[in-house]
């Protein structure tokens, strides 16, 4: 994996990735804005803001180009799942739409350690189980739930799985 942190997080270098390498696991831990407009719609790369339109796009390009579909986008920021009246579950649902077989995202704002335990647990189970991705969250909710310090459902819940779940 490739893992691309502050300056090397710029909407060119997501695009070039996207465009040429076979990605089927792709994590976005960056903050972002749902709006059933579009233009108001977008994910914060290092220089600028990835539109709506530009992100469905380029997981579109991917399907249409029978590259690998990107079988899991993580987008592990505050409130990715959240969408109005117009539009239902947000960036998730976006997502989907444009062609990432399933998507992991959030009902609201998260905590920073909480979200990355759940994150760590995750992965772990995906890794060790047998590929469901529900039962993988399922699981690293179950984790937090059991740490005192994580117990209240603010810490646990906001992670939702739309599309495939195995």
């Amino acid at each position: 994996s490739e893992i691309l942190l502050n300056e090397t997080f710029t909407h060119a270098k997501i695009e070039k990735e996207l465009k040429n390498h076979s990605i089927n696991i792709l994590h976005l831990a960056t903050h972002g804005q749902f709006s059933s407009q579009p233009k108001d719609t977008f994910i914060l790369t290092w220089d600028k803001r990835l539109n709506a339109n530009t992100l469905s796009q380029l997981l579109k390009t991917r399907e249409e180009s029978n590259s690998e579909p990107i079988e899991l986008l993580v987008l592990s920021a505050c409130q990715t799942a959240t969408g109005d009246k117009r539009a239902a579950l947000g960036l998730a649902g976006l997502a989907v739409r444009s062609g990432a077989r399933s998507t992991i995202a959030t009902l609201w704002s998260v905590n920073d350690q909480s979200t990355a335990n759940t994150m760590i647990e995750f992965y772990r189970n995906l890794r060790q189980g047998d590929g469901n991705r529900a039962e993988a969250l399922r699981q690293a909710q179950l984790s937090l739930l059991k740490q005192e310090a994580y117990q209240h459902p603010y810490y646990w819940a906001p992670f939702v799985l739309v599309g495939n779940w195995l």
